[in-house]
Formats: C-alpha cells, structure tokens, sequence
C-alpha cells in the first residue's frame, strides 16, 4: 500500500489537479478575451473590481490593491496606464480628502460590458466542469 503524504489519498490530488487545470484555463480565457479588446488582463481586473466593489461604483486605491492582491505602488501605476487610455478617472473623495476614488469611465464602461458578456459565456460552458474540490482529512 502506498504512504499517503499528511492524510491526503490520490484521488484528493487528482481533485486538486483539475481544479488548478480547471480555473488556468479560465484565466487563460480571461487573458486572451482582454487582449483580443486591446487591454492587459489586469487591466480587466481593475475594471471588474471597481465595477464590482460592494455597494458603490467606485474604489479607493487600496481597496484595489486588497482586491489584485498587489501593493499599492503598483496599483497606482496601473491606474494611471488606465486612466492616459481613458478607461478610468482618478477624483479625490468628499467626504475624506485623503482618499481618492477611482471610477470608471465610459470607454471602460464599454470594454468591460464586452468582456463581462464574453465571460459569462464562458463560465456557462463550464457548468459542472469546474468543481472545487472536496477534501477531507482523516
């Protein structure tokens, strides 16, 4: 009989595998789909995460950075490659001075809802097929 390494069996690696495969080939989607409109895919991501941050159209900086998982140096420069391709807006907050906002602008706006549609196809023909894995240990 084979040792098992720290209580996991072959068939939880094999679960742990396709879903690696699984999600790289969806990120490769992801890559080749934001490419194909003329943007990196961090790019998109930016976009996506401004879009889609929780109860508000905009984000500060460091929102973006947690949501990336990035440092906040690199996210300011990516806003900026966003904002010279007028994707973005960069607008100092109201309320807080400090803060600045980052809004999507109507170029992004359009390359986003290209790509969200693009997306949403895609993860439709993975129904079923991207499965996160069930691993349990003994």
């Amino acid at each position: 009989m084979k040792e098992r390494a720290r209580g996991l069996r072959k068939a939880d690696f094999e679960q742990l595998s396709e879903f690696r495969y699984q999600m790289r080939r969806f990120e490769r989607f992801s890559e080749q789909a934001a490419q194909s409109e003329g943007i990196t895919p961090l790019q998109y991501l930016l976009l996506l995460h401004i879009k889609g941050y929780p109860e508000r159209d905009w984000a500060t900086v460091g929102e973006l950075a947690e949501r990336l998982q990035s440092q906040h140096h690199g996210v300011v420069a990516l806003v900026s490659r966003c904002e010279a391709l007028n994707l973005v807006r960069r607008q100092t907050s109201e309320t807080d001075r400090r803060q600045v906002e980052v809004h999507i602008e109507k170029a992004g706006e359009r390359v986003l809802a290209r790509l969200a549609e693009l997306h949403r196809a895609e993860l439709r023909s993975l129904k079923g097929a991207f499965q996160v894995p069930q691993i349990d240990l003994d």
